[in-house]
């Protein structure tokens, strides 16, 4: 049962009577009728439960995009007058979820709220709350209904910007342009004849015997490679670099090196995990690879311990042993790739090649370089530290044979696919 705002003004209209004729029985007696004309209302007013709801799925959406939840109300009496409050759980972001409506028999009503994820994942309604008015509008009847719906919010791919220009870049590589890339690439195109400034090793001698001139070889970039994509979900993974999380910037940077890569005609792999494998992904190559990939990673969230990279590493492996380009995004973080990762890397290195990639935090080098009273020197002096700890981790893997690639969370995701098209254009995957 609730009261609606009439009550407060009947019960101060009954200091007329009171001066009119003053006494305790008057005062009761008048309260005595405001109760009696709340529960007669009470009484009257529709039940919420009678109400039939149905719920429009509001679909899928990527994170900070809006979105619309419609719920349809009937019923099959009287007119209701109602207020409805649709809730989400609230990284929905559902606003204006309040809605004064009027039920018909015959039309119904349609009342939509406003949602705008500010998290990844199935975000789910948590409940329509009704409350239907008396006719004498003074009391109503309130029950909160289960009515459920989903948004499933998607991880929202802001490089997508840098696609069309590595793109461009792919096609000159690929041979699809006006300019013909020669002497690049494993895979034989064609023969042409020899001109000054062909590098010599691409001569064809026994095709130059059968011929007047000297003859070479041309060349094109590998397809139908294998690219796998493995993503960190442990601790570290956690941590945020200007306000987002570093899981949040490494899908960001899968997502683009996968578009590419299946553009060129490559095959996306993508396992995630931490101490257990959380996701595992096998594509063909479609040109939708980026957003399967998504709905593969909307779920996954940062778990609070260490990563197993010798489970990661054996997931690698069950997908194929097939030679591939594997790209560890996680973060470079040396006590835990020293502990965790340098034991498994000469055996992914052995059968792969093997690329890190890694979302620089530009605080630190600003910390560096800060020096104005003693506490900034201090700071800085820290920051200075891990710096150079970083510094030589990633020397380390560099001599190991690992292709390290570190940068703020906005230049990761051009900087990898530009070192994916050169590994591309050279031969090397």
């Amino acid at each position: 049962m609730a009261i609606t705002g009439r009550v407060p003004l009947l019960l101060l209209l009954g200091l007329v009577p009171v001066v009119l004729r003053p006494g305790m029985g008057t005062v009761w007696l008048w309260l005595l009728a405001v109760l009696l004309l709340v529960l007669v209302d009470w009484a009257l007013a529709p039940s919420p439960r009678a109400l039939e709801m149905t719920r429009r799925p509001p679909g899928t959406v990527r994170l900070g995009t809006p979105a619309v939840s419609e719920l349809a109300l009937s019923t099959g009496g009287r007119t209701v007058r109602a207020t409805v409050r649709d809730a989400w759980q609230p990284s929905a972001g559902a606003g204006a979820n309040r809605h004064r409506v009027r039920i018909t028999r015959d039309d119904g009503a349609l009342v939509s709220t406003p949602l705008l994820p500010v998290r990844r994942g199935d975000l789910r309604a948590s409940g329509v709350t009704v409350r239907c008015v008396g006719p004498l509008g003074l009391a109503a009847r309130q029950a909160t209904l289960d009515v459920p719906g989903t948004v499933r919010s998607l991880p929202p791919f802001d490089s997508r910007k840098h696609l069309p220009s590595r793109l461009a870049r792919l096609r000159d590589l690929d041979g699809r342009s006006a300019v013909r890339v020669r002497g690049q690439g494993t895979e034989f195109d064609s023969l042409r004849e020899y001109v000054r400034g062909d590098d010599v090793r691409s001569i064809d001698w026994r095709a130059s015997a059968r011929n007047r001139s000297v003859v070479v070889r041309t060349w094109q970039p590998e397809r139908d490679r294998r690219v796998v994509l493995v993503l960190d979900t442990s601790r570290t993974s956690a941590g945020r670099v200007e306000d987002v999380p570093r899981i949040d910037s490494a899908m960001d940077v899968a997502l683009l090196l996968a578009a590419l890569a299946a553009r060129a005609g490559d095959r996306v792999d993508f396992v995630a995990g931490d101490r257990l494998v959380r996701s595992r992904l096998r594509t063909t190559g479609a040109r939708d690879v980026a957003a399967t990939l998504q709905e593969a990673m909307a779920d996954l969230e940062p778990v609070i311990a260490e990563a197993d990279w010798t489970a990661l590493a054996g997931a690698v492996t069950t997908m194929g042993r097939q030679r591939a380009l594997v790209v560890l995004l996680t973060p470079l973080e040396p006590t835990a790739i020293e502990e965790g990762l340098l034991p498994v890397l000469p055996t992914l290195i052995r059968h792969h090649r093997v690329v890190l990639a890694s979302v620089q935090d530009p605080a630190l080098s600003a910390m560096a370089g800060r020096h104005s009273d003693a506490a900034e020197v201090y700071d800085a002096a820290a920051a200075q530290q891990v710096l150079a700890q970083r510094r030589r981790t990633a020397d380390l893997l560099r001599t190991l044979g690992v292709d390290v690639v570190d940068a703020p969370a906005e230049a990761l995701p051009p900087a990898l696919a530009d070192h994916y098209l050169a590994l591309k254009a050279r031969g090397l995957l």
